[in-house]
């Protein structure tokens, strides 16, 4: 495709007006002041259009569309016990697919191109993913309520399996990943042995860690004063590429070897705010240089995947913590929700409007009353614009979204799929 004539998110996340960018295959092929002197394919008119790197969700559990709504107004255990585990107790995989194609529809139509996904049933998660045409770091998650061995639990061995079957599909587009639920639901001998073996084959960790006060606190009592990124770092976990979502609670020391073992913090503010577990200090870890990603959660705790509106919540909820409004800048928010989600999944060739990069690319309208004047683009893009304002969403060269039409998704039976699956459940409840 032919972007023509169109503003442009570059490399260095400054805005270039009047440029020319030409996807070839999957990649990006040219980026340039002066119209290329030769063009195949679509021709998009790039007038009242901004052309950004896709978002990527660095942590959600995408199959959660079927509770959308289901448990508000709650703390998170009293949430997670009450509500959510009896409904996921029912799940199947024909459920999960279902819920799963959902969410990639949702992504899609707010500007997400890949996801870091953290649940079970992943064969059916990575169907839905495949067949929508979007990414997505899918991760088994390990949890394990008594002494058993790693070796023989059911869980390991779906998450075994599906790394074997499904690691590199689609040309790439899946990556799976391990995962440790989180310190709280694992004992330390599941914990060594998931970092042996996440060691051994080279993949990458996804675990919770200090969402909540209570969580923070009650591992230092359990742990001699551990906390959970010390507990987790001391047992090897942060030997490999890892993704921490939350972080709320951390403490300066915690930071420190989260800079050291290079893990990523998913920041996850809509979810934390509204489950009331806290706002993450954003401002400390980009001053440390720990690499930041934007994560929703799922559905069911956000409740929505409308990523702009994620990243107005991470850039303001700082300035509110530290009654500073200076604390996140629009540009440091959306690095984080590119970039540094697409660094966190080991992309290293998405995340950016760069020759040679992978061309997951989205486009925003920005003709509309919401996005004028422009005293500053970045700043209009995290404060005024809003999800609808995405108008195109493509991954690897192709467009799954456009105006409103999705390419490989149909939404309506997906609807109904859904609702239904959440209907039958409910009355088996």
């Amino acid at each position: 495709m032919y972007f023509n004539d169109i503003t442009i998110i570059d490399s260095d996340f400054c805005v270039r007006e009047h440029m020319h960018v030409v996807t070839d295959g999957v990649t990006i092929s040219y980026i340039g002041s002066n119209a290329p002197e030769k063009v195949s394919g679509d021709v998009y008119d790039g007038r009242g259009k901004l052309l950004m790197p896709g978002f990527v969700n660095a942590h959600a559990h995408s199959p959660m569309t079927l509770m959308r709504g289901y448990g508000e107004n709650m703390a998170l255990q009293e949430w997670l016990n009450d509500r959510i585990f009896p409904f996921e107790a029912k799940l199947t995989g024909e459920r999960v697919y279902w819920g799963t194609l959902l969410a990639m529809a949702e992504s899609l139509r707010f500007g997400i191109v890949s996801t870091s996904d953290m649940y079970y049933f992943c064969d059916d998660m990575a169907r839905a993913v495949l067949d929508a045409g979007c990414k997505n770091n899918i991760s088994r998650s390990i949890t394990n309520f008594t002494d058993e061995d790693l070796s023989t639990m059911k869980a390991a061995a779906e998450m075994k399996s599906f790394y074997e079957n499904f690691n590199g599909a689609g040309g790439g587009k899946i990556l799976v990943d391990m995962s440790l639920h989180a310190e709280y639901t694992n004992p330390e001998k599941t914990v060594r042995q998931l970092a042996e073996y996440t060691k051994k084959i080279g993949a990458n960790m996804h675990v919770h860690v200090s969402e909540t006060k209570t969580e923070h606190e009650e591992c230092k009592a359990r742990h001699e004063g551990r906390t959970p990124v010390k507990f987790l770092s001391d047992l090897g976990l942060f030997d490999t590429r890892t993704t921490a979502a939350h972080c709320v609670w951390v403490e300066p020391e915690d930071m420190d070897i989260l800079k050291e073992k290079n893990v990523t913090v998913a920041c996850n503010p809509v979810s934390n705010m509204k489950l009331a577990s806290g706002v993450c200090n954003v401002p400390e870890l980009l001053a440390r240089g720990i690499n930041t990603a934007i994560g929703t959660d799922s559905v069911s705790s956000n409740n929505s995947l409308n990523f702009i509106e994620e990243m107005k919540a991470f850039a303001t909820a700082p300035k509110m913590m530290y009654n500073d409004p200076t604390a996140v800048t629009p540009k440091q928010t959306i690095i984080a929700a590119a970039a540094g989600g697409a660094a966190a999944q080991g992309r290293e060739d998405c995340g950016r409007i760069k020759e040679g990069f992978r061309a997951d690319l989205i486009v925003l309208d920005v003709s509309g009353p919401n996005m004028h004047p422009v005293h500053d683009m970045l700043n209009n893009i995290v404060y005024s614009a809003s999800g609808s304002d995405v108008c195109l969403t493509m991954t690897d060269g192709k467009v799954l979204y456009k105006d409103g039409e999705y390419m490989t998704i149909d939404v309506e039976k997906a609807i109904y799929e859904t609702e239904k699956a959440t209907n039958e459940i409910l009355s088996e409840l």
